[in-house]
Order: structure tokens, then sequence, then C-alpha cells
């Protein structure tokens, strides 16, 4: 019996009903199926979740948490002045008041380096670890879904992987793992009321409809009532229970933004960054172990300072919030905050036509951010000459960052990596493989 085909009289199976979305997709992602390979056993962990603050497409350390204001106009352009944090001797961009006022609470690593200036490479280095090979590796986000995921005994509310709202794009995030350990891309806008989800919310379309779809797809399931008791078809009934617990039951209100009081939205700013921020505070405190805020526009080829002026408020008010509310609901201390993107960008600025004041890709020397989970706050790791173009002091590897993340995780970096594929793999490169590292961050661990 082909199960793919519709009947004559357009009968619908249950198998068309899936590709066409009816079940949700964020259903799916919680129903499938446990022990699928041998498991390693966890180290002891000090944090429970991961906020990935990805900064897609690269910004400016000089601008932001690694300032030059002796280095002059050709270097600096307008923001040549720095601001005092909370912690003595720590300045940042004056542009970052806010995040100056939680410089106890975070540690900035000025010496990140891979040397790649390509989007796509440097992304999958910094988000793996590893440089591009035969085999596609996953990233950060995609071992802590196999390690913290469902196969570990996990069940949250939600998919354990989440992207807020789109997918990064510039890799596969779940390599060889396979498309089960790709994150849970939200789509929608957390700043819009309300913030429709993707498989959960669906715009345009009420509750009444939803159930009513439902109902119909229960009506024309010839073919599942002909055969109870299957073990697929039981199978795909958890799954849509799933579905639809995740669309009606309590998941959908953890999405909800308007359960949260208008000062606290107003707090992380009324903008999609700041109302992400505050929607992956609401998911770790759920027990999400990674939650990615995909945040895009930090490319700045072109007028580079005109968008610093509007994107570096945006950026202060809601990381600052979001460190603040974690420490504030305790939170901070089992919850990674990392911030970060593929590279930093040329200290140099590109005056001359076309560029009329840009800054390019420098993934020599760059900046990364780490709070939480186990990080100490109030120091900084390495440093760079005296115009941001490179590391001087203590260079770091992405694999030195992801393994120190991985550790304060309980996931051993040097374990294996199990796949459903049965390939031999460990987590993070050994050293004898080649990968660049200056050993894992200790020194705020």
């Amino acid at each position: 019996m082909n199960m793919n085909k519709q009947g004559a009289s357009g009968t619908i199976t249950r198998r068309t009903a899936l590709k066409q979305g009816l079940l949700g997709a964020a259903g799916l992602a919680l129903c499938g199926r446990r022990g699928a390979w041998a498991r390693t056993p966890d180290s002891p962990a000090r944090a429970k979740s991961v906020i990935q603050i990805w900064m897609w497409g690269g910004p400016a350390h000089t601008d932001t948490f690694d300032p030059k204001p002796d280095a002059g106009y050709d270097y600096c352009g307008p923001l040549d002045k720095t601001i005092d944090t909370n912690v003595d001797g720590i300045q940042i961009g004056d542009q970052l008041p806010l995040l100056a006022r939680q410089a106890d609470k975070y540690s900035i690593i000025r010496s990140m380096t891979h040397g790649i200036n390509a989007h796509e490479t440097a992304s999958y280095i910094v988000q793996t670890g590893r440089r591009p090979g035969r085999l596609v590796y996953p990233s950060a986000g995609a071992v802590m879904s196999l390690f913290k995921g469902i196969d570990r005994g996990y069940d949250g509310l939600a998919p354990p992987y989440i992207v807020l709202t789109e997918p990064q794009g510039r890799f596969s995030e779940a390599g060889f793992l396979g498309q089960r350990y790709k994150p849970f891309a939200t789509g929608g806008d957390p700043n819009r009321n309300p913030f429709v989800v993707e498989g959960i919310v669906a715009e345009g379309v009420s509750d009444e409809r939803q159930h009513g779809r439902r109902e119909l797809l229960h009506a024309l399931d010839s073919l599942g009532k002909a055969m109870p008791g299957n073990p697929h078809f039981e199978r795909l009934d958890r799954c849509e229970q799933n579905a639809y617990d995740l669309m009606f039951g309590e998941t959908r209100e953890l999405f909800d933004l308007s359960k949260e009081k208008n000062e606290t939205r107003e707090a992380y700013g009324r903008n999609t960054f700041g109302q992400s921020c505050l929607m992956a505070r609401r998911l770790v405190e759920a027990g999400v172990p990674y939650v990615t805020i995909n945040y895009k526009g930090w490319d700045t080829h072109k007028q580079h300072f005109q968008i610093m002026k509007r994107k570096l408020p945006e950026l202060d008010k809601g990381m600052s919030a979001l460190l603040q509310d974690l420490s504030g609901r305790g939170l901070l201390d089992s919850t990674i905050v990392w911030w970060g993107g593929e590279f930093g960008r040329t200290p140099r600025v590109q005056w001359a036509p076309p560029w009329n004041g840009g800054r390019s890709h420098h993934g020599q020397c760059f900046t990364s951010v780490v709070a939480g989970g186990g990080f100490k706050g109030g120091q900084v790791v390495g440093a760079s000459n005296a115009t941001g173009e490179e590391v001087t002091e203590r260079p770091v590897y992405p694999v030195d960052l992801i393994g120190s993340i991985y550790e304060l995780m309980g996931i051993e970096p040097d374990g294996p990596l199990p796949n459903p594929r049965g390939l031999t793999a460990q987590v993070l490169p050994a050293p004898e493989n080649g990968e660049p590292s200056g050993g894992r961050l200790y020194e705020i661990m």
C-alpha cells in the first residue's frame, strides 16, 4: 500500500497532512525518538543554559568593547570617546553607557582571532571551533541539543535549541548530526503583538479555525481508522498531540510576551532585538538549554557610523537589560551569555567611494563577551595593539571559547561526539589535529 498517494476520493493521508504543516513544526521537533545511539556520561555542569547573541555580519570591536580613542580619526571616525565602567580600569565605547554599568557581570575577550575574512568560513569556525574540512561538524547549539536535549531527558515546554528569529544561514547548524538537531527558528517578530511563532501562532488564523482544521484532519483520516494500534500511526498521534499542546497549551503562553509587564518590555527596548532578549530570558527560565538571538545588521561596509548611531543604543539597552534581569532573577549564575560575531571589522575606516565611511571584515583580531554560568565578571582577557588590528597578548581562538562553554555546561570537549552516522568523532578537535589554540579560558572560569 502506497501511503504517499491520495485516494481517488481525495482523502488526505497523515503523511500528506504532515507535509502540509497542519500539525506544526515545533510539535514535530519534540516528538523524536530517544536512545538513537550510545550515550556518553555528562561532566558536572555549572551552567544550565546558553544565550548566544549572534552579531550577524561582525561587530566593530573598536566601536564597542575594545575602543582605541588615541588611534586618530582614520580609525575612530566620530566614535573617538570612551566611558568608564563600574569596574576600575575597564573602559568601553561611550555609545554603551548602560552596559558600562553592568561590566562587573561580564568579561571581555579582546584577543579573539582566526584570520579568516569570509563570512561563511568564519561563521563555521566561530560556531564549531573547527576549520572546514571533509565533514561538516555541528554548531555549538546542535551539540548542546545532543547532550542536553530530548535524548538526555529534556522535557521542557519548547524545543531544546531555539533561534530568534531567523536561521543564521551561513552554515549548516546541525552538520552530520542531521535534521533532528537543527534549531527551531521561531520566525516572526517578538516586538509585534502577537509574536507569530512558526508552528505555534498562525497569523490571521483564529483558534476556532485551528481546531476546525484538526477536526477535518481526523475526519479525512480513513487509513488511520482502518489500522488502529499501528505503531507508526500511534507515533504520529503523539506528534499531533505535541503539536497541539504547543499551539494551545503552556508553550503558547511561554512565547506570549504580553504576559510581561509593560515596564519590563520598555526596559529591554521596544524593537526586535530588545524583545528577542526578553524572549530569550523567558526561554532559559523555562529550562531551554540553548537560545540564539540572530541579531542582523552588522555587516557595515557602507555608512558604518550612521548605522552605529542606530544600532549601538539598541544593543546597549537590550543586552544590559538581559544581564540585569537574569541577575535579578537568580538566573545569571546558571546561564551563559555569549556575545560576538564571525569576526570584527577593519579598524581603519574606508573613507573612499564607494564605501564612504565603512568598515570591512577583520578576522585577525576581534572581541567576544561572556557572562554568567561560571564565567567571572569584571575581567579583560588578552589585548590588541594600539589600532586594534593585531592581537598582542593571549590569543584566543574559537575552539578555546567554545571548549570553555562546553566545560561549564558539563560537556567534555575532548570526549566522543556520538552521532547517527556512526562516525568516529570528538566534540572538539584534539591539539594534534592542528587546530590553533591558546588554551581554554580558565583565568575567567
